[in-house]
C-alpha cells in the first residue's frame, strides 16, 4: 500500500497515548471518515440519502458562492437587468 492511504498519526517520545487518539479523531473527522462510517453503519433508503443531501446543501452552496469573481458578477448584474425589463 502506498503512504497516501494509510491514515494515522506518529506517537512522539513521552506523549500520552490519549493525545495521540485525540489528534488521530480530529485528523479522521476532519477528512469526513467518521461520518461516513457513522452513515454506513446501518442501511439508507434513497429517500433518507435524498433528505440527508437537501439538509447538507445549503451549507455548501454558502461556501461555494460566498466569493464571487468580477465576470460572475457581471453575468448577476445582466441577468438582473433582463429580469426587471421582461414584463
Amino acid at each position: 500500500m502506498s503512504d497516501k492511504s494509510m491514515r494515522g498519526v506518529n506517537v512522539k517520545k513521552g506523549e500520552p497515548v490519549d493525545r495521540a487518539l485525540k489528534r488521530l479523531k480530529t485528523k479522521l473527522d476532519t477528512e469526513g471518515i467518521l461520518e461516513e462510517m457513522r452513515r454506513r453503519r446501518a442501511f439508507e433508503s434513497p429517500t433518507q440519502r435524498k433528505l440527508r443531501k437537501q439538509r447538507t446543501a445549503p451549507k455548501r452552496h454558502k461556501v461555494r458562492w460566498r466569493y464571487m469573481s468580477p465576470a460572475q458578477e457581471a453575468k448577476a448584474e445582466e441577468q438582473a437587468a433582463a429580469a426587471a425589463k421582461a414584463p
